[in-house]
């Protein structure tokens, strides 16, 4: 019988506990404020003046304690009490929702909005901005690499006919068309990458990374302009992005078949490429180019096509409801 006691009377204590904590959350929820002229104030829950004091009931610490009545903002009291009655956000409230604006239209300043309703993502990469049934999308650009024909038998034999010729040799993408086709045939491009993701796919391993390194090197920045599209030859199950040829000195050069395009900045370290002419269907890629350095042999595809299946996993505009009219105004109830 002992153990059941004990037990019984242990929910009676943790049922007070509940009773009370509840009392002094609820009280707390019907509190008033009593402001001071210091701009600090009092949650109670009533008050009483005599002559110069004031004494209240405190909803934190549910005493009674008392003030000097010269102490009290009566003018700002009264209005808070009004403000509350009438269902004015309170200030603290209302700086909250300054703060959550503040913070809305920065993280809207990394990811902008291409199209009603459909913003980029914020862990960037490359996305192809499309329209698929007259509805925007965005669809992500995965990197392919391209390989090196070094075309042997051709140059051998173009050698033995003319020894001082020069080499060729072409970059080569497997199947004749990308993953990703575009129905739009004036499709944006926008590219956020990794600062040392793109430092070291654009270079690549060189003889000064084999030496002894400083442990924090200092990364130049790459110009933003650095990203063109190019058109693909289809050439047996190939796509030929690019030409490189070697001189009989041991020059190399690079050709591409380049489109015309604009360079933009954006927001949130975005940019947006677009071509200056609406694309012909065909195969494309877009490649970054750094000066003498060339051509990085990673790319990203894609293809033109209206009449192409829609892209798999494309990102979709997020419709916003409109807000439904309130149907409780007028229905005001007496607040204490």
């Amino acid at each position: 019988m002992k153990p059941s006691i004990r037990a019984y009377l242990g929910l009676l204590v943790l049922g007070g506990c509940f009773v009370a904590l509840s009392l002094h959350t609820f009280a707390q929820e019907l509190s008033k404020r009593l402001i001071l002229k210091d701009g600090s104030f009092q949650l109670v829950t009533k008050w009483e003046v005599h002559g110069d004091r004031v004494r209240y009931l405190s909803a934190e610490r549910n005493e009674w304690e008392e003030l000097p009545d010269s102490l009290v903002d009566w003018p700002a009291t009264d209005k808070y009490a009004k403000d509350r009655a009438a269902g004015v956000p309170t200030p603290e409230a209302a700086e909250l929702d300054k703060e959550m604006e503040a913070e809305r239209q920065a993280e809207e300043a990394k990811n902008p909005q291409v199209a009603p309703g459909l913003r980029l993502p914020e862990d960037g990469g490359v996305f192809l901005l499309d329209s698929f049934q007259s509805q925007p999308q965005l669809v992500m650009m995965q990197q392919t690499s391209g390989e090196l024909n070094r075309n042997r038998k051709g140059n051998i034999l173009h050698a033995a006919i003319n020894p001082i010729a020069s080499s060729k040799q072409t970059i080569e993408l497997e199947g004749l068309h990308a993953t990703v086709q575009a129905h739009a045939t004036l499709p944006s491009i926008y590219i956020r990458l990794d600062p040392e993701q793109a430092l070291d796919a654009a270079s690549g391993p060189s003889p000064a990374s084999q030496t002894t390194q400083p442990q924090q090197p200092q990364q130049p920045e790459l110009p933003f302009d650095r990203f063109h599209i190019i058109r693909a030859q289809s050439k047996h199950d190939k796509r030929i992005v690019g030409d490189i040829k070697i001189n009989p000195l041991g020059k190399t050069s690079q050709e591409q078949n380049l489109i015309i395009t604009a360079s933009q900045r954006l927001t949130g370290g975005w940019i947006k490429l677009t071509p200056s002419v609406a694309l012909q269907p065909g195969e494309y890629a877009v490649v970054e180019i750094l000066g003498k350095e060339g051509m990085n042999t990673y790319v990203w595809d894609f293809g033109v096509n209206p009449d192409a299946p829609a892209n798999g996993f494309a990102l979709k505009p997020v419709v916003t409801p409109a807000p439904q009219p309130d149907q409780s105004k007028g229905l005001q109830t007496q607040r204490p």
